[in-house]
């Protein structure tokens, strides 16, 4: 056995390098849930990485009617990036193009923060001057005529800037439909962690990156010492028996969200041991030297 093992999964002796950011969310409704999450869905699309994306973003929740402000089904969204400005402008953007745009959709503030962001404050100019403006419970709510009736949408959500980004664990295996089955498990246990989300699609990233590139104008490139193919030609982190390797990428509204989901994320994957899922798990980190928040895998364990 290795110094460090859970169900005869080894674990690395590292950590996941983390990393402040910027974060917002909101509540979007509609007639059925279906359509609530279609928009939510549009919303997040090509809003994986900030390194070209401009912000990274996905459903956080699923809403009973009860849990909205309006009484429909719905869900929340939470959004991440690495400047204020650059969050509010991927919030308006996206709202006005995917949320505005779907069947009977509405917009609500998903976030109490110390600052505002303006949502329905922006996006009212839509309404070429038939916009109304309604104050319930010290809430704005903008109406905005649109041709299958109104738009309602609040006029500001809040801000954190506590959030973290880049959580993160490497799950290696000896093939890929097992590494993906450990993946897959280590996903649905994130899931069900509140205030987090995978931005990969399905939570799930197999390009793995490092800082750098030989090319000049990519910020990024691929993860080389994770690279099943380029083993034997660079020098690699992956032993003979690893053939596949996925990552989960973390982001969480605060510290704490981003460690208990990296730990839900770990046990399940270990809970199918090395038979059935994967042989080993790692983290990504760059030597502790540019991200605040460090995730020891060993510290997980408990």
């Amino acid at each position: 056995m290795p110094p460090l093992s859970l169900n005869g999964v080894a674990i690395d002796d590292t950590f996941a390098e983390a990393f402040g950011m910027r974060a917002t969310a909101v509540v979007i409704t509609a007639d059925t849930a279906g359509w609530a999450r279609q928009a939510a869905v549009t919303m997040t699309g090509f809003a994986t990485s900030v390194i070209a994306c401009g912000c990274e973003a996905a459903v956080d929740a699923e809403l009973d009617p009860a849990d909205t402000p309006d009484g429909r089904p719905g869900v929340r969204v939470l959004i991440f990036s690495v400047s204020t400005k650059m969050l509010e402008t991927q919030l308006q953007a996206r709202v006005g193009q995917c949320v505005l745009t779907s069947p009977g959709s509405a917009c609500f503030a998903g976030l109490t923060g110390e600052e505002a962001l303006k949502i329905g404050d922006a996006l009212r100019y839509f309404g070429d001057g038939w916009q109304i403006a309604k104050q319930i419970g010290g809430r704005r709510f903008w109406r905005i005529p649109v041709m299958d009736g109104e738009f309602v949408c609040e006029g500001t959500t809040g801000l954190t800037k506590a959030a973290v980004g880049g959580g993160n664990l490497l799950l290696m295996g000896r093939d890929r439909p097992s590494t993906l089955r450990a993946a897959e498990a280590a996903v649905a246990a994130i899931a069900a962690v509140p205030d987090v989300i995978m931005p990969f699609p399905g939570g799930i990233v197999r390009s793995g990156s490092k800082v750098g590139s030989k090319y000049k104008a990519l910020p990024a490139s691929t993860n080389h010492s994770y690279c099943p193919t380029l083993r034997g030609r660079v020098a690699s982190e992956l032993t003979p028996e690893i053939g596949s390797v996925l990552e989960i990428v973390i982001d969480g509204l605060t510290a704490e969200s981003v460690r208990e989901a990296m730990r839900a994320g770990l046990h399940a994957a270990c809970a199918l041991g090395p038979d059935d899922g994967a042989l080993r798990i790692g983290a990504g980190n760059y030597g502790g030297k540019l991200g605040q928040f460090h995730y020891r895998l060993g510290e997980l364990l408990s």
